[in-house]
């Protein structure tokens, strides 16, 4: 591993302290960050669109308005977006070949960003309509892991945590459906947090696919990520979902207390095979021991998932059938995108609506962990990440299969809507980064976030970076 270059190491917290100070203009950040995604972009691949001019003009207008005295959370700091967030004047792709138009306003979480102050930057490569863990397509190519380019960051919020990791942007969001942000923060050695469905609008999207998809931050540290969570929050009056307002950034420092965890290796019913890859056991047995150390109760102990797999399969291929209809010419979507969209439509009438009305019961059912336990710590996948290209030639349900085996712990909690925080928790013998997931009940974004940020002050996962630094740094 390298120490990492002072253009990359500040994060956004750390950086909007020193746009707020002076010490550095928005100017030089956006241009530097502009820097390292063009000489990144050949070989990491992690935007889809890169904003140049209009983020430079952004980036003028908040060093004025910086010198004029105003303050917000972000004024100034280039931040990046997956792409599919509507940011006016882009297209949203969604990870489609086609012409898409562009949109004439943004969406809601990239409108409270820009009131919170930011510049963004870029839109980040996603995989076609964000149904699988990797990013990569005929639409963009493939994306690639800073960690070790012949791997998949994974997906399919990819392109948001390789430009995290590699330094380009100090934080992005994301969005979950099924762990596509914990997955790619589980793979590159960040901080990914699925949040409360709502906390973050999808509008214009009343909701995202039939409720299982939310936005979320990525991030290298807690405090940036609760920041950007915090800055991107709140409701849209025409969203379905909307929990109670938190503020994460208070929870950073504060002692989560003697917590009883629950630690789970279990794997939900999927009837596919699959099994715990032994390096990501023993990363989340040592995360374990370690949060035993710091004074927690940590036992094994398992949700009770039952069948839980019936009440998503609905909803997701429901939300791709969705998607599909506003795709220029559907002619060009990948063939498994047309065989889940089939597949939605059939399911589109009473087994949705069973799938839906199932979610109360598992509540009930997932939820009795929490009479004895506060938070569940489980692996974030079941693998390190891929190599490129793994998924690249199987049919649709060979694809499913070998995605479950890789990515079974991460999509019961999109049935449930809770929360849930990807951690780092160590690399592989070959240096690739693995994850562990801290979950909890409904609103519980606080006490994750306290948890994570004690345990990252044990661990200081930050202090790594990936190398070498030429995919990162452009030359002078």
């Amino acid at each position: 591993m390298t120490p990492a270059t002072p253009d990359r190491a500040a994060g956004l917290a750390q950086t909007a302290r020193a746009l707020a100070d002076g010490t550095v203009s928005s100017r030089k950040l956006v241009e530097e960050s502009l820097a390292r995604i063009a000489a990144s972009q050949p070989t990491l691949n992690a935007f889809r669109r890169v904003r140049t001019d209009a983020a430079l003009e952004e980036a003028d207008a908040a060093d004025r308005r910086l010198a004029a005295g105003e303050r917000l959370p972000l004024l100034g700091v280039p931040v990046a977006v997956k792409d599919d967030m509507d940011v006016a004047g882009e297209p949203t792709a969604f990870g489609c070949r086609g012409d898409f138009p562009p949109k004439s306003a943004d969406a809601e979480a990239v409108r409270r960003l820009r009131a919170a102050g930011a510049v963004i930057v870029g839109k980040a490569n996603t995989c076609e309509l964000g149904q699988w863990p990797f990013t990569e397509g005929p639409a963009f190519g493939d994306t690639r892991n800073p960690w070790n380019t012949a791997y998949t960051p994974g997906g399919s919020s990819g392109g948001s945590a390789a430009a995290v990791a590699a330094g380009l942007v100090p934080a992005a969001l994301g969005s979950d459906g099924a762990g596509s942000v914990r997955i790619p923060a589980s793979w590159t050695h960040l901080v990914g947090i699925k949040p409360q469905r709502g906390r973050i609008s999808t509008w214009p999207d009343p909701e995202a696919f039939q409720g299982i998809t939310v936005n979320g931050p990525l991030a290298r540290t807690v405090e940036d990520a609760a920041l950007l969570l915090d800055c991107a929050s709140g409701s849209h009056p025409g969203d379905l979902h909307r929990p109670p307002a938190v503020r994460l950034g208070e929870a950073v420092g504060r002692d989560p207390g003697r917590l009883r965890i629950a630690l789970s290796l279990r794997m939900p019913f999927t009837g596919t095979p699959k099994h715990l890859d032994p390096v990501v056991r023993a990363a989340v047995l040592r995360l374990a021991a370690r949060l035993a150390a710091l004074g927690h109760e940590v036992e094994e102990a398992d949700p009770h998932y039952g069948q839980i797999g019936l009440s998503f399969v609905p909803r997701a291929t429901t939300g791709v059938a969705d998607w599909v209809t506003r795709v220029p010419d559907p002619s060009l979507l990948d063939p498994r995108t047309k065989e889940a969209a089939r597949l939605g439509r059939t399911l589109r009438g009473a087994p949705l609506r069973l799938a839906r009305r199932a979610e109360v019961s598992l509540h009930r059912r997932v939820g009795e962990i929490f009479r004895r336990y506060d938070v569940v710590l489980a692996p974030t996948t079941a693998t390190p990440p891929p190599r490129i290209g793994t998924f690249a030639e199987l049919s649709g349900w060979r694809t499913d299969r070998t995605m479950i085996a890789a990515c079974p712990y991460a999509w019961p909690w999109n049935v449930l809507g809770w929360p849930g925080v990807s951690v780092p928790a160590g690399f592989t013998p070959g240096g690739l980064p693995v994850g562990a997931q801290l979950l909890g009940p409904a609103n519980c974004e606080p006490l994750l976030v306290s948890l994570a940020a004690q345990l990252e002050a044990d661990q200081r996962w930050y202090e790594r970076w990936p190398a070498p630094d030429e995919l990162v740094t452009p030359t002078v």
